[in-house]
């Protein structure tokens, strides 16, 4: 069935498009204000036990002393080997302040200033904890007078946790703190720790030096033997080699005539190759292979060939000449032809001569390169000798050279040793030495309860936060269409005594029609009125989730609203396993009522009585039937309702629980409209919507939630939605519902 929701509950439903829901801060707000003077409460609590605690504490002192860490010592010797130098600044200081922090360090201090005497250590002079604390294994032994070992280190393991080292940063400085009870000793332990730290750094380095000279002296007798054994051996062997200068004489010899042999054999060799040449190129000529002698390039070059040559030439030109003027019987032909003939010879002659100087030459080329190659090879032999005996001189004479220098640096070093142990720099010095406290360095009792304060507030807040996340309960309207998916058809509140055994809520719009509650009444019935104009017959179904939620008293003083402006109103008590109408209208229990009707055991007449003063008829329950469901599912119960319906307007149910029983789902199918009712502050959401879901799976027309028993004045501090109502119309408090003034009943009705 189609609904338009009345016009007071559209104007209350929150409008995700335009405004959205509350912001988280204002209900963080809320929730932190409607709990505000019990985290006040807590607040003043913590505060009141934090100030006891802190003003009962003993005040602590504590005195600062500052140290500089020298960036390098002025060192007399430079031996890296017998002790560590400095290495990098920034490991340096941070080697130097864990040596502040250490333990040995913190024993010097407690036995210079002698504290396991102090009363405020020593654990004979203090109560029982203190031993305790001491040897824990006396918790579960028997006590035993602590040793003085176990008091050197129990006091020393105070001292040390009581010290604060910190280096003051980009700086070569380091504070050291101290804290205690006796504002002198405060002041003593800093400054006891640098001269303690000091001056162990100077016996460390004076012990370190001591070890190294007598390591010094032992290793300098082992190194002046090596050292005579060495140039001894140099000695016998350049005696035995009979070496007098080695790079000055005999290398310089060996060297110049390796390098004049190496430079003739090559030209030797040039020479001999060129002879070869030559001397094949005649031997290929004499086997006819190349032409003959005169094709070789050499016997043409040599002078005297190319005079004969000449000659030749010269005769062949004059037999030509005579050739052209006489015949061949000529004597000028004649002597022509003797003179070249003798100039051939001649040429010949010349030419076997040049060839056999060749052959010549080839072989002397060939002997010298043998000569030469004999002389290279003993020449490197030679020099391979000397370079054995230079190998072997170098040997010794770098180890001679070695042991000296070894023991001339020993030498020294011993010498710079022994000097240091007298010339030794400190590694700091106090530049701003601890001074006696006049003021308590701890408690700091206003930043405690401070402190205090802000933490019990905090912890109240998030209590008040908590609290509220874990409520499964329902106190607003916002919470009504969040949790359970419905508008909020409107609401009662709470009114004082309710819950008694008494009818005061449910009489309350016939006792005081112009109260805040009756206001409250007649704008859920404009609400009723408006759902559905258009249907004037009206069976309206008020069930809830569990017993007492206040279902009766909507469904009995609704009644009585609706009969101002209905002529004919019908309030039935179908709970039919616990009525309670009929005690509201002063009718017995045995009275005839709905389920003698249904049973048809009473006419319609003895069961329905008029309520005079509210103005309305009332069919109660009648005699408790041993199956209540079937009777109200029967045909006969659609019957009578159908009948009741043509005599009256509008007809109130006033149903059983749904969490309980099915009656109420079986009601919701001859009904128009169910309104839900739901307690405030009391039914948990969950099941309100398992109930919900319920009549939604049945198809049941619900019309809204009633939020029943709500505290406005609670409400209003707490949740802030329901403010501005009060004093609306002439009413002290809060107004009715959703903001009808009692003027407008008359034009509602």
């Amino acid at each position: 069935m189609d609904r338009m929701l009345p016009a007071p509950l559209g104007s209350m439903q929150p409008q995700l498009g335009d405004e959205g829901e509350t912001l988280d801060l204002v209900e963080y707000w809320r929730s932190i204000t409607k709990r505000k003077w019990s985290i006040l409460g807590l607040v003043l609590l913590v505060c009141l036990i934090t100030t006891l605690v802190v003003y009962s504490m003993r005040p602590t002192y504590r005195s600062t002393s500052t140290i500089l860490i020298e960036q390098s010592k002025s060192k007399v010797v430079s031996i890296e080997e017998v002790y560590n130098a400095m290495g990098g600044n920034r490991e340096y200081y941070q080697t130097q302040v864990e040596i502040l922090k250490s333990r040995e360090l913190a024993r010097k201090v407690v036995e210079r200033l002698k504290l396991t005497t102090h009363p405020d250590f020593d654990p004979r002079q203090q109560d029982t904890s203190v031993r305790d604390y001491l040897s824990p294994s006396s918790w579960f032994t028997t006590r035993v007078t602590p040793t003085g070992d176990n008091i050197l280190k129990s006091v020393t393991k105070l001292v040390s946790d009581d010290l604060q080292v910190q280096p003051v940063r980009n700086s070569q400085l380091v504070q050291v703190s101290f804290s205690a009870y006796d504002k002198e000793l405060s002041a003593k332990v800093p400054n006891a720790l640098a001269e303690v730290f000091i001056e162990s750094d100077l016996d460390a380095r004076v012990a370190m030096t001591q070890k190294a000279g007598s390591w010094l002296t032992e290793r300098m007798s082992e190194l002046r033997v090596k050292l005579d054994a060495s140039e001894k051996s140099l000695q016998e062997y350049r005696e035995r080699e009979r070496i007098v200068d080695v790079k000055g004489v005999a290398m310089s010899g060996a060297s110049k005539a390796l390098e004049q042999a190496t430079t003739d054999l090559v030209s030797v060799r040039t020479k001999r190759a060129e002879a070869e040449s030559l001397f094949n190129q005649v031997k290929a000529a004499r086997q006819g292979r190349a032409g003959g002698y005169e094709s070789i390039p050499a016997v043409l070059r040599h002078p005297t060939v190319q005079s004969m040559k000449g000659l030749e030439a010269e005769a062949e030109r004059k037999l030509a000449d005579a050739s052209k003027r006489y015949g061949p019987e000529h004597p000028r032909m004649v002597q022509a032809n003797a003179e070249l003939a003798s100039a051939r010879d001649n040429v010949k002659r010349q030419i076997e001569s040049v060839v056999s100087g060749v052959e010549k030459e080839y072989d002397v080329a060939r002997s010298n390169e043998q000569a030469l190659e004999r002389a290279l090879g003993q020449s490197k032999a030679e020099i391979q000798g000397i370079n054995r005996k230079e190998f072997q001189l170098g040997v010794l004479e770098r180890e001679a050279q070695g042991n000296k220098q070894l023991y001339d640096m020993f030498v020294t070093r011993f010498k710079e040793t022994n000097v240091a142990g007298d010339l030794q720099s400190t590694v700091a010095r106090v530049v701003d030495p601890a001074n006696t406290p006049n003021v308590a360095y701890a408690p700091k009792k206003m930043q405690i309860i401070s402190i205090a304060a802000s933490v019990a507030l905090l912890i109240g807040i998030m209590l008040s936060l908590l609290l509220d996340r874990i409520s499964n309960t329902i106190n607003t309207a916002a919470e009504v269409e969040s949790r359970l998916g419905m508008p909020m058809f409107g609401y009662l509140q709470k009114m004082a005594g309710a819950g008694k055994k008494s009818a005061k809520s449910e009489l309350a719009f016939l006792t005081d029609g112009e109260s805040l509650f009756s206001e409250s009444i007649r704008t859920i019935r404009t609400s009723v009125l408006m759902s559905a104009l258009d249907n004037p017959k009206k069976v309206i179904v008020v069930t809830s989730t569990v017993p007492s939620e206040g279902k009766t008293t909507v469904c009995f003083n609704l009644a009585c609203a609706l009969a101002q402006v209905k002529k004919s109103v019908l309030l039935i008590d179908a709970d039919l396993r616990r009525p309670k109408i009929a005690r509201l209208v002063g009718r017995d229990k045995g009275a005839p009522g709905l389920s003698n009707m249904v049973s048809g055991v009473a006419p319609i007449s003895e069961c329905i009585i008029k309520h005079e003063q509210g103005g309305f008829h009332v069919l109660t329950a009648g005699f408790v039937p041993p199956n209540p469901l079937e009777l109200l599912s029967s045909a006969k119960f659609a019957d009578v309702l159908e009948k009741l319906k043509e005599a009256f307007d509008v007809i109130l149910i006033d149903s059983p629980p749904l969490g309980l029983v099915s009656d109420a789902l079986v009601l919701t199918q001859v009904a128009n409209e169910v309104i839900y009712v739901v307690k405030a502050d009391s039914t948990p959401y969950q099941l309100a919507r398992a109930g919900i879901k319920r009549l939604t799976m049945a198809n049941a027309p619900i019309l809204g939630v009633v939020l029943n028993q709500l505290d406005l004045e609670r409400a209003e501090k707490y949740y802030g939605e329901y403010s501005g109502y009060g004093r609306y119309g002439g009413h002290k408090g809060y107004t009715y519902g959703y903001g009808q003034s009692p003027k407008d009943k008359a034009a509602q009705a």
